[in-house]
């Protein structure tokens, strides 16, 4: 099997600290750059899986590299420089402290809640007699915490955002019509390749007064897409939606009873299951960007990442 990143542990010129999310470990280099390194950890339910994913980390890195590039019209953004396949360099930003969920489609979480009653996600109202699948008249807003590690992410409403002090309500308006902004133009590539963009989440910053959008953007870990073709004919017979996503990797989970509830037991993962979502991912990569991936050298992948990034360093 190919090797995966699971950990990193660098200690780069002028580091003040590191976070290490989920999937992400990002190094702040004097309160002036972030360096993050996309690993090849995979969570689905707000747990981390045990086993990495092979090439799974460039392919977030280089797809989000991607549309930061073809957004950067609509919204600054806090890249920088990609010195590695797996390392985007960008801005240290302060962070909004919640993410903007956009939904062009009732599936996943949101068709969950639907079907046990819930009619309203985080303040908007949703109508009777919708299917799954369906898609909203206009995408919906739909924000959430965004939680320590550790934690979940929560539910909340625009009105609770604002009133909360969370974000003002100027800068909370700029978020949602950016956001928009980026669902649109991630729609239309996606159309370009056959695709539908069904839902995704976005990050934001503020550097010297002005909003950047932060963190990855389109990837399969952020967003939900359906293949454009087929999708009428499955909808109208009730039929499951064949889709470049994780949520795959969550049915499996649930197959195995596992959806990170107290006492839940995570299942034993295969090589060949790990093979699977290693080539799932490579597939969406190629579907969004319409490239041929190409597989980085992961012999030494720990010391590559290290050299590239000291490299950068030594010439910013």
């Amino acid at each position: 099997m190919e090797k995966a990143i699971v950990k990193t542990d660098f200690s780069f010129p002028k580091q003040k600290s590191v976070y290490k999310g989920k999937v992400r470990d990002v190094y702040n280099i004097n309160n002036e750059y972030l360096v993050m390194v996309v690993s090849d950890r995979i969570s689905a339910f707000d747990v981390v899986l045990p086993k990495g994913i092979p090439y799974k980390g460039q392919v977030l890195n280089q797809i989000a590299a991607k549309f930061l590039d073809a957004t950067a019209d609509i919204v600054p953004n806090w890249k920088i420089a990609t010195p590695d396949p797996n390392v985007t360099i960008g801005h240290w930003c302060e962070t909004f402290p919640v993410e903007m969920i956009v939904r062009g489609y009732l599936t996943g979480s949101s068709w969950r809640l639907y079907k046990e009653g819930g009619r309203e996600i985080c303040g908007v109202k949703l109508p009777e007699g919708l299917k799954e699948h369906q898609a909203f008249p206009e995408p919906l807003l739909t924000p959430t915490t965004k939680a320590e590690q550790g934690a979940h992410d929560e539910n909340i409403s625009r009105d609770e955002i604002i009133s909360q002090g969370l974000v003002s309500k100027e800068d909370y308006e700029q978020l949602e019509q950016i956001s928009l902004a980026l669902f649109k133009r991630g729609s239309e590539m996606a159309s370009e390749k056959g695709l539908i963009l069904v839902d995704t989440k976005y990050e934001f910053g503020k550097k010297d007064g002005k909003i950047y959008l932060i963190d990855e953007i389109h990837t399969p870990d952020s967003s939900r897409y359906f293949y454009a073709d087929g999708y009428e004919e499955r909808f109208a017979k009730g039929k499951n939606q064949k889709q470049l996503s994780k949520e795959f990797v969550r049915e499996w989970l649930m197959q195995h009873n596992f959806q990170g509830r107290a006492g839940d037991v995570l299942p034993e993962m295969s090589e060949a299951f790990v093979h699977e979502v290693s080539e799932r991912y490579i597939e969406l990569f190629e579907s969004i960007t319409g490239d041929t991936f190409q597989k980085a050298d992961v012999s030494h992948v720990l010391q590559r990442i290290e050299q590239n990034v000291n490299a950068f360093l030594a010439k910013a």
